[in-house]
């Protein structure tokens, strides 16, 4: 394949290349990146990223290679095919920039329709996870989408570009154009959340506030958190409710020392995993079985 740099190729961010896919690290140990391996269903993550050698290796499977060997596993594509994706756009992208070019046909999720939330199954959840119905209607859909030809449905929760955020009480998924998601009311200042439910726990919490007290940034995956910058520092405070978890703290710490503008508000629930875990506790005692349900209930698996 002529014109194709492929030193450049070789450069490309593994784990960059996997957030643009929406797969996002379970666990950071140095320069091991743990996922949940994109080839299977798993609770243990067992897929590894070196970012220092910039390789995979699956354990589940016992094999590993460079991003081309993943981009042909994945995709289900030759390496002329993948070539010919990059080809003509990759000289335009940042590494760790490429789009994903090649989808099975059975593995796209594809929105077939929405409607107003009245699934008993999924009221049920958002009950679960302590949010009234009418705050979760205000800002969610109970979409209807297909995947590997089979239909299910979920609660939806629209980013700007118009893909959906997927939940319901056994998976964690989300349709594309994957983006970030902004909701103005003409305030001054911004709220962050990492995740929709704890955005939708913070307006359950502050049903009192006014409409236009907060704007709000959701960022449906901290891999947005650089693209939604420009947003952000439109504001005069930018309040950071994200997770307690390494990635998330890693992020606010990142952001306080950039302005002291980015104010951290995770102290609220130091003792939480997030906000809505926080906001799903508050006030119980917790023993071990209560807090296994709790993670039932507030941690779908990725995929079905």
């Amino acid at each position: 394949m002529e014109n194709i740099d492929w030193q450049q190729i070789r450069n490309i961010d593994l784990v960059h290349y996997l957030a643009q896919l929406g797969i996002e690290p379970k666990n950071i140990r140095g320069n091991d990146f743990w996922y949940h391996s994109p080839f299977r269903e798993e609770r243990t993550p067992s897929f590894k990223v070196n970012r220092e050698k910039n390789v995979w290796y699956d354990w589940g499977e016992g094999k590993g290679g460079n991003l081309i060997d993943f981009a042909m596993r994945y995709h289900n594509c030759t390496v002329a095919e993948f070539l010919q994706g990059l080809k003509g756009t990759l000289l335009m992208q940042k590494p760790g920039s490429v789009k994903k070019t090649f989808v099975e046909e059975e593995r796209a999720i594809k929105i077939v329709g929405e409607r107003s939330i009245w699934s008993y199954a999924l009221i049920n959840y958002i009950k679960q996870r302590n949010i009234p119905l009418a705050i979760a209607e205000k800002y969610c859909r109970e979409v209807l989408y297909t995947m590997k030809g089979k239909q299910y449905y979920g609660i939806g929760f629209k980013n700007d570009l118009g893909g959906f955020e997927i939940r319901n009480a056994h998976v964690k998924i989300s349709s594309s154009p994957k983006g970030f998601t902004s909701i103005k009311n003409g305030a001054q200042n911004i709220c962050v959340f990492e995740g929709f439910f704890d955005f939708l726990s913070f307006r359950t919490l502050h049903q009192h506030l006014p409409e236009n007290s907060f704007d709000f940034m959701i960022l449906n995956s901290l891999s947005f958190f650089e693209r939604a910058r420009p947003v952000m520092e439109q504001y005069q405070q930018r309040h950071l409710y994200l997770d307690q978890g390494k990635r998330g703290q890693e992020f606010t710490t990142y952001a306080t020392s950039l302005s002291k503008s980015y104010i951290d508000e995770s102290s609220l629930y130091r003792n939480h995993d997030d906000l809505n875990d926080f906001h799903c506790n508050f006030g119980k005692l917790q023993t071990p079985d209560s807090q296994l349900q709790q993670q039932k209930i507030k941690k779908p698996r990725k995929g079905l």
